[in-house]
């Protein structure tokens, strides 16, 4: 199991900017990809998904529970029952799916509340704050349908006019 993601910036010796998108949101996007795969007509049981992507059943149903909350899926219940995309893959973008999981990509050393440095903010916070926003929105323009087409591995052109130009999904 992938304990989470890890993006690192590496200067020397120093590690200056390291991000961590949780096991949560890897598996909510994870689980969100195989039902899109393995969905269609019928709906797809969280047991297929969890003997698929080996995550555990329980750890399943919470993060259905909040992406079903959040309208991303529909459940139906009974023999044969399980969840659909509420969405096709190609409206349904990855921001969302980590978001719907209260899920958060933040590159700064504080989580976001300012207080890095003695209780103050550093010198560098807004810049890291910024970051996490461009992440967000690179995210945000990642479908689960681009995953399926295999574009998610490379940003779009539109995308590499900006800061992500050798930011990469695998």
């Amino acid at each position: 199991h992938h304990l989470g993601l890890f993006l690192t910036k590496i200067v020397g010796n120093r590690t200056i900017c390291r991000m961590k998108l949780t096991t949560r949101g890897r598996y909510a996007v994870t689980a969100m990809l195989d039902l899109a795969i393995n969905g269609g007509s019928r709906p797809v049981s969280l047991a297929d998904i969890s003997g698929r992507q080996e995550i555990s059943l329980s750890y399943l149903e919470q993060l259905f529970a909040k992406l079903r909350r959040e309208q991303l899926v529909t459940s139906a219940r009974g023999p044969g029952g399980g969840y659909r995309l509420a969405r096709s893959g190609a409206e349904i973008y990855v921001a969302e799916i980590i978001d719907a999981v209260d899920e958060s990509v933040d590159v700064t050393n504080c989580q976001g509340k300012g207080n890095c440095q003695q209780g103050e903010t550093c010198l560098t916070h807004h810049l890291w704050e910024d970051l996490s926003g461009q992440i967000h929105d690179f995210l945000s323009h990642i479908s689960l349908g681009d995953l399926m087409d295999g574009r998610g591995r490379r940003p779009s052109q539109q995308m590499t006019d900006g800061a992500f130009q050798t930011l990469s999904i695998r």
